[in-house]
């Protein structure tokens, strides 16, 4: 890992993905979250003062990048909520948990991140208990053809700069090839965002 990839990149990642717009996508999924708890990709704690406590019996924290898992458990530890975060430093192509055994995955803007997402979702759909559900948001590809053809062509410099943040993945999708089903997605560009990068869904899927 060179000094970007260690240094620079984890910070980057942590301003932008707590920005007001992106915070307020995480406010409309997150805090549904019920039950026992896997969350994809927590980066540095970003969404776990959105939690409800009082739904959330576990929650299970996965997150690759060991700078990330760092600043995640000063998250946690600022709000109190160390002790019940149990943190998986892996990724998500290899879930370290039983089949059948959570009853919500939340993804929130890492699905563009994951080296290989039909493996990460298959895995995700391996550890859902029957009636298990994805709380997701996240960015992706425009539907309009200007913005898509621009998101094409910086993707290549974009991805190595953002971490390995892609552009071009269309999270509805993915989720339909991954064997999951939305009824309730919804889909905007982002306030005071660039549109190459603010295109956005979000919603619940359960496994079709």
């Amino acid at each position: 890992m060179n000094p970007w990839e260690r240094y620079v990149v984890p910070n980057l990642i942590s301003c932008a993905c707590s920005s007001r717009p992106i915070m307020k996508q995480r406010a409309k999924v997150v805090p549904k979250a019920e039950g026992v708890v896997l969350e994809l990709g927590c980066g540095s704690g970003t969404n776990f003062a959105l939690y409800d406590a009082g739904k959330v019996s576990k929650l299970y924290a996965l997150e690759p990048a060991s700078g990330m898992v760092v600043k995640a458990r000063r998250t946690a530890g600022e709000l109190g909520i160390g002790k019940s975060i149990e943190f998986l430093e892996t990724g998500a192509e290899n879930i370290p948990l039983p089949d059948k055994s959570v009853d919500t995955a939340v993804i929130t803007f890492v699905l563009c991140t994951i080296p290989d997402w039909a493996v990460a979702l298959a895995e995700t759909r391996r550890v859902l208990k029957p009636g298990g559900k994805i709380l997701f948001t996240e960015h992706g590809l425009a539907p309009d053809e200007g913005i898509a053809k621009w998101q094409r062509r910086i993707e290549p410099v974009w991805k190595p700069l953002a971490g390995g943040c892609h552009l071009t993945r269309d999270t509805l999708s993915l989720l339909r090839q991954g064997g999951f089903e939305s009824d309730d997605a919804a889909t905007m560009y982002l306030p005071n965002t660039p549109k190459i990068a603010g295109f956005v869904s979000w919603g619940s899927a359960r496994a079709a």
